[in-house]
């Protein structure tokens, strides 16, 4: 089963507008559960020593494979997976097919690391250098580089990196007048523009150990204030300190709040959610400092390189233009979010009903009571069922939210609790329905997405379908929503796909919903929210059998 993901790179990789805000989103770790691990260079080194043995796990070829399970009570059990392991991989398909259980594609995998976009003209390039053994360190909008592997390909010692990292943290020198990183904010044509001046003016090298680390590592000199902060800060902070053309850049601030922010084209959310699991799980079952261990005596200002660019005139002026840009666009972007505590997964699946359904229909219920409509609506599911395989759209707003959102935002005292159970109902069977058939690769968004694409390669006429303006519509996304939930997530988030849209990231967890939504000044986020709190409200007091309140 071959998914071709060619176009979807294309698609990807030949977008003009900027990485940031457009395109890369981030994901926010949970505090360490031992609040003195939280120092930000006891959490640095043992975040960045457990990225490198994952690292080593994956090149190693002993990462358990991740498994997409039809029907768990069957297949995710020990025996399963005993059975699964003696199995040829060219038959494990078929082990797997009697169970429903679908191993799932790991090809993006390996640009998880030493991995960063170039900006080109028309379509930019991925490109990956596993030979580099350094990681990529950014503090104040300076760049430092040392290695963290040695020449056998074995992890530095945790206290030398811890060594190297009190160093970079040592430095007082001033920020610098222009910040090279608010280059990789631009539009994608400008940017490859001047990265030839920059490669020109002598900074090839200097570029290439930035393109080629290991990963780059963000420490921000301050604390975060909240969730609404967090998310600025991880999403786009103020622009001086991320490399956003990295495949992830880790975020490390002040009081240790960590995240991870990444790039794109290269891969979705499954990978980096796995990346972030590992890496959560094994900082703190193994962490390779403690709050006490003394950095190494070692040579720290010659281990470490701290790169120099030499900027000329043009160069300088694309710096303050990007910065102008990037300042402009950031202060336009509203963050807000809510954490639901009445229910979640546990009160909703005792229920029958699916909890991302339910999320779902929420959302529907918002926007009708804030807009008096119903728009399109995308939420992305992984199709790593299939081989390379990316992403499918699953199409929450149907007929049967619809007309659920209606009765419950319009006409409440028409319906009894029954009625309006009995539609819940429908809902979430249809919504299960669309999930199956997305994660089958059944959707209709990417063969779309594919003939049209095939069309434009061969030079066909475009067919008047992709011209009707129900097409247009469709693909404009206004309520643009992802959800993942995982014990070592505190908070997603990404911006809205269109200037009149919301970015809503969301996770249904056992006894709580968290929702963070985006949004541009042609919509409120904070209002959305209120509705889509009312909507859990009505949704969790209709199931109790309580009437709606007006």
């Amino acid at each position: 089963m071959m998914a071709s993901s060619g176009p979807w790179f294309d698609m990807y990789l030949s977008a003009r507008d900027s990485i940031v805000l457009n395109f890369n989103p981030f994901m926010a770790f949970n505090p360490d559960p031992k609040s003195e691990y939280n120092d930000q260079l006891t959490r640095a080194t043992n975040m960045t020593v457990s990225a490198i043995r994952f690292l080593k796990t994956l090149r190693a070829g002993l990462l358990e494979p991740e498994v997409f399970h039809l029907n768990p009570a069957r297949s995710d059990t020990d025996t399963f997976k005993k059975l699964i392991r003696f199995v040829p991989s060219s038959l494990s398909w078929y082990g797997a097919y009697l169970v429903n259980a679908y191993p799932l594609d790991m090809s993006q995998y390996f640009r998880l690391f030493n991995s960063t976009r170039l900006p080109r003209p028309i379509r930019d390039e991925l490109v990956t250098d596993e030979k580099a053994r350094h990681l990529l360190v950014l503090r104040k909008g300076h760049f430092y580089v040392f290695d963290v592997l040695d020449q056998d390909g074995n992890i530095v010692s945790a206290s030398e990196i811890q060594a190297h990292l009190k160093y970079i943290l040592s430095d007082n020198s001033p920020a610098p007048a222009f910040p090279l990183a608010y280059l990789t904010t631009e539009n994608r044509d400008v940017w490859a523009e001047l990265r030839q001046k920059l490669v020109s003016g002598g900074n090839e090298e200097t570029l290439r150990k930035v393109d080629s680390a290991v990963f780059c590592l963000c420490l921000d000199d301050f604390p975060m204030k909240d969730l609404v902060h967090l998310s600025h800060n991880m999403l786009h902070g103020d622009g001086t300190n991320r490399w956003f053309d990295k495949s992830f850049n880790l975020i490390i601030a002040k009081d240790g709040a960590a995240a991870l922010h990444f790039e794109h084209a290269w891969g979705d959310g499954v990978a980096v959610l796995r990346l972030l699991n590992e890496m959560f799980k094994d900082s703190i079952q193994a962490p390779a400092v403690s709050p006490q261990s003394q950095p190494a005596r070692t040579d720290s200002p010659a281990a470490v390189q701290k790169l120099n660019f030499k900027l000329n005139d043009a160069l300088k002026t694309g710096i303050s233009t990007a910065k102008e840009k990037f300042d402009a666009i950031v202060k336009t972007l509203t963050i807000n979010f809510i954490q639901f505590r009445r229910g979640g997964k546990e009160f909703l699946k005792k229920q029958k009903l699916s909890p991302d359904s339910v999320a779902q229909l929420a959302f529907q219920m918002a926007f009708l009571r804030q807009y008096g409509q119903t728009v399109a609506t995308y939420e992305s599911c992984s199709t790593a069922a299939f081989k390379h395989g990316r992403t499918e759209t699953i199409r929450p707003a149907s007929i049967f939210t619809k007309r659920c959102s209606e009765a419950f935002v319009r006409e409440p005292s028409q319906h009894s609790t029954g009625e309006l159970q009995q539609m819940m109902a429908e809902c979430s069977k249809y919504h299960g329905q669309l999930t199956k058939e997305a994660a089958m690769g059944q959707g209709f968004d990417r063969h779309l997405f594919a003939l049209r694409y095939l069309a434009a390669a061969k030079g066909i006429v475009l067919p008047e379908l992709y011209l009707d303006p129900a097409y247009g519509q469709i693909n404009h996304n206004i309520l643009s929503t992802s959800t993942l939930s995982s014990p070592a997530v505190n908070i997603g988030g990404f911006a809205p796909v269109v200037p009149d849209g919301f970015g809503i990231a969301y996770a249904v967890h056992d006894n709580w919903i968290g929702c963070n939504v985006s949004s541009y000044p042609g919509r409120n986020a904070r209002e959305f929210l209120q509705c889509v709190e009312k909507a859990l409200e009505d949704i969790f007091d209709a199931i109790e059998g309580k009437c709606i309140k007006t």
